[in-house]
């Protein structure tokens, strides 16, 4: 049964459901039961006894993750409950048991990483905390914890994943680089950064313990050039870095660079010497960066074959795909996002080639605003014949018709594992003779009416032949980003200044021409 829960579970339960008596009896509890109080009081939600567990934890070693995964005694899976209320005490709770006698601290390593954050909140309050307030609480508990006098002993270890912007930078980075000794030390096993300026991230990522940094996305906001990832790589060095998004022009020469006159990019050669020297580095996400040619350069010297490629709208030529369809990476390849190109009408022989040697690893393919039209659709079904492991197809964005898309659907539903297709709006439900669009709100004005009939005749292809398991849909707005979710705020004013800034520049160029 799935749900069964041990006979000790539920008297954890019921425990828990007196936090009075649970609080008081504490010091009396085994301490291997310690684990199944902490679970239950957060299945029950029941924050003062988390954080009073926390507070008193008698065991080495604290693992958010391992804890509220399944385990024997209770099976069912918490780590997609981000809850406020339960991560708000467990997180005073370290507070409380760092202000604890050191010599009566038990506690080493706190890991407080293994949390998904999911669109619908499943516990019982509703309220999630996302990354990037927890990373606030964790910060600002740290900065508490620094300005009082405390015994200090031998630090425990917080490991966390951290998101930080302009709106938490003070925090975390006082909270990560302390003036003395500190009860808390902040590791970081992975990164997000947004809104802030090169300088900021520089100086987050040397206090952030690059050696237990395994992943680092940069993202949107973040205005780097080549020279900055150049400088980011060099002097910081990730030794352990296993997954590295850069934001849109990362790889742009920087504004006084002088192009070199044999076309070569010395900056670029640098940056990817850098890379080279990552050995555990196998995912690379540098979409919307201008790489033409270029791709030879960036991934001929790395170490590991890469698992997840994103060169989505990189302005690949030939070159660049002739060196995919061949390199030792693309056996290996399980995500691909080749978006923005039109592979299938200017590359098809090496797009296809590619496709054969990353077949019997792909899982998932995006292939949105790659031109792919009716005509192409027969070649596509061959080159996709062999990807027995794909689960997921991305396909937004290009103009095909219902006519095509079903013929499309019939061949895909013979990959055994494919579990999801995101399809694009079919041209029949825009008017008769005018182009595909191309941005998202010309994208979002189509007939609802038909698109639902067409909609339901593709699920009627996959049910014919037994297939209900796949997923379809036309998410044309994306998928749900927790991290966008939670802060956009933060980043609609960041966008607006950089707007109000750019006026400001080019009325100040009008009144010089006058």
């Amino acid at each position: 049964v799935g749900t069964m829960r041990s006979l000790r579970f539920l008297s954890a339960e019921a425990l828990v459901s007196h936090p009075q008596v649970a609080r008081h009896s504490l010091d009396s509890v085994a301490h291997n039961l310690y684990p199944l109080l902490f679970k239950a009081s957060y299945l029950l939600e029941q924050a003062e006894v988390t954080r009073a567990v926390l507070g008193r934890w008698p065991l080495e070693e604290f693992r958010l993750g391992a804890l509220l995964g399944p385990t024997a005694e209770h099976p069912q899976d918490l780590r997609d409950r981000a809850c406020r209320a339960c991560l708000e005490a467990l997180v005073r709770g370290l507070g409380d048991h760092a202000r604890e006698d050191p010599r009566a601290r038990r506690l080493r390593v706190a890991d407080l990483t293994g949390l998904r954050d999911v669109q619908v909140q499943r516990c019982p309050c509703g309220s999630a905390l996302g990354r990037w307030g927890r990373t606030r609480l964790l910060a600002r508990t740290c900065c508490e914890l620094q300005a009082q006098p405390l015994a200090v002993g031998r630090p425990v270890e917080v490991l966390a994943d951290l998101f930080v912007t302009e709106g938490n930078f003070q925090e975390v980075v006082q909270a990560l680089g302390p003036g003395g000794p500190a009860p808390l030390r902040v590791r970081c096993p992975s990164l997000r950064a947004d809104s802030l300026s090169p300088d900021q991230l520089l100086r987050v990522l040397r206090l952030a313990g690059p050696g237990t940094l395994r992943k680092l996305e940069v993202v949107h906001n973040v205005r780097l050039h080549a020279g900055h990832v150049q400088q980011l790589l060099a002097q910081v060095g990730f030794p352990r870095l296993a997954s590295l998004t850069l934001p849109t022009k990362a790889f742009d020469a920087p504004p006084t660079c002088v192009s070199a006159p044999d076309g070569q990019d010395p900056l670029l050669a640098s940056i990817a010497r850098e890379l080279g020297k990552m050995t555990q580095l196998t995912e690379l996400r540098v979409a919307f960066s201008t790489l033409t040619g270029k791709i030879p350069t960036l991934l001929g010297p790395l170490q590991t074959p890469l698992r997840v490629l994103d060169l989505a709208n990189c302005a690949l030529n030939h070159t660049d795909m002739a060196f995919l369809a061949d390199c030792a990476h693309t056996a290996h390849l399980e995500v691909l996002d080749l978006s923005g190109h039109n592979l299938v009408s200017l590359y098809p022989s090496t797009f296809f080639r590619l496709l054969g040697q990353a077949a019997r690893t792909l899982r998932i393919l995006v292939l949105e605003e790659c031109g792919i039209t009716d005509s192409h659709v027969g070649m596509l079904i061959l080159g996709l014949g062999p990807c027995h492991r794909l689960r997921q197809l991305k396909l937004l964005g290009n103009p095909l018709s219902a006519r095509a898309l079903r013929r499309l659907f019939a061949a895909l539903s013979e990959l055994p594992e494919l579990r999801c297709i995101e399809f694009p709006v079919p041209k029949d439900c825009y008017p008769e003779g005018a182009a595909y669009p191309q941005d998202e709100l010309a994208m979002s004005k189509f007939d609802q009416q038909k698109y639902d009939e067409i909609a339901e005749e593709l699920r009627a292809v996959l049910l014919r032949a037994d297939r209900e398991d796949i997923q379809v849909s036309t998410p044309l707005f994306g998928s749900f980003d927790p991290d966008i979710h939670e802060t956009s705020n933060e980043l609609g004013a960041f966008l607006l200044q950089a707007f109000k800034t750019a006026l400001e520049n080019f009325s100040r160029a009008l009144k010089q021409v006058e």
